[in-house]
């Protein structure tokens, strides 16, 4: 028997009786805001967990790179291998094996989100981004725009390459290819995706170098939980509907505890807790988790 070794916002990692091999245990649980909402959406660990192998499986037919999945071994639980977690900056030794690289790394194809916020705000220039200085929300992308931010900070934190090379003492050779299977992913994500009427907007990923300083991709993506998604018949129509948890933080915002839980961390005071969701919001939840796998991966929920 295992012991639970860490316990996230969305899984729980155990150990098993091999040291190197994990075992993944994805929760029902739901976060917005930094904040685990006090309310289990039904079978969201499942969908988290297939979802993110059927990723894994493509990623690995297309001869990208290796993936840390070993096998799913129950709906909402995998076997992955174990990777080394070392969390002072610059202090991963050059020629260590099947460790983690402190660095996440964003790919956008459209405008919104974060960005698009950064864009208003003069914090990301329109020659960067490759768009008009007077566009609108949701515009299409000319090429990927690529982000790097920290792992291990308080709150992420965006860096430019050198600051990441520095954090992470990976080379540039290494730090290319990172980027390169960050890009090459989401072709498949975006191809797989447009089959049942997705847009692939921006998602994150992970990465750890293995056997002989291989590219592996680790953790979970391309769900609900990392990644933005729109309807394309929508899109078309000049609407972004937003097919995430994004309609959960919309309810708190609604109700105001995201101002009050910002205006309580801007003065460093007590965070409010947060409330528990109406069932109707818990059901609309699970519904669109079950709904998205499906038009995620094309196969039965």
């Amino acid at each position: 028997m295992g012991e639970m070794l860490y316990e996230g916002k969305v899984k729980q990692v155990w150990s098993t009786d091999d040291p190197d091999i994990l075992e993944f245990r994805f929760t029902n649980q739901i976060s917005v805001f930094d904040q685990i909402i006090p309310s289990l959406i039904p079978r969201k660990g499942e969908s988290l967990n297939r979802t993110t192998a059927h990723w894994f499986k493509l990623v690995e037919e297309a001869g990208i790179c290796k993936t840390h999945l070993i096998e799913v071994n129950g709906a909402d639980r995998c076997l992955v291998r174990k990777v080394t977690i070392i969390k002072e900056p610059g202090a991963i030794p050059r020629d260590m094996e099947w460790v983690f690289v402190p660095l996440e790394v964003i790919v956008r194809h459209y405008l919104s989100g974060s960005a698009w916020r950064r864009f208003q705000r003069g914090e990301l220039s329109a020659e960067a981004l490759g768009v008009s200085p007077d566009c609108e929300y949701g515009v299409k992308l000319q090429k990927p725009f690529v982000e790097v931010t920290t792992k291990f900070e308080q709150f992420d934190r965006n860096i430019d390459r050198a600051e990441g090379l520095a954090i992470s003492n990976i080379t540039d050779e290494e730090y290319d290819a990172i980027v390169a299977a960050a890009l090459a992913v989401d072709e498949i994500i975006e191809k797989e995706a447009g089959k049942n009427g997705l847009i692939h907007v921006d998602g994150k990923k992970e990465f750890a170098l293995g056997s002989n300083r291989e590219i592996v991709l680790v953790d979970t993506f391309g769900t609900l939980d990392e990644d933005r998604w729109w309807d394309a018949e929508a899109y078309a129509n000049g609407e972004c509907i937003e097919l995430s948890k994004e309609f959960v933080r919309s309810h708190y915002i609604d109700i105001g505890h995201q101002t009050a839980l910002q205006a309580a961390r801007d003065a460093g005071a007590d965070e409010p807790p947060i409330p528990a969701l109406p069932q109707s919001v818990i059901d609309d939840t699970a519904a669109l988790y079950a709904s998205m796998y499906e038009r995620l991966t094309s196969q039965s929920f």
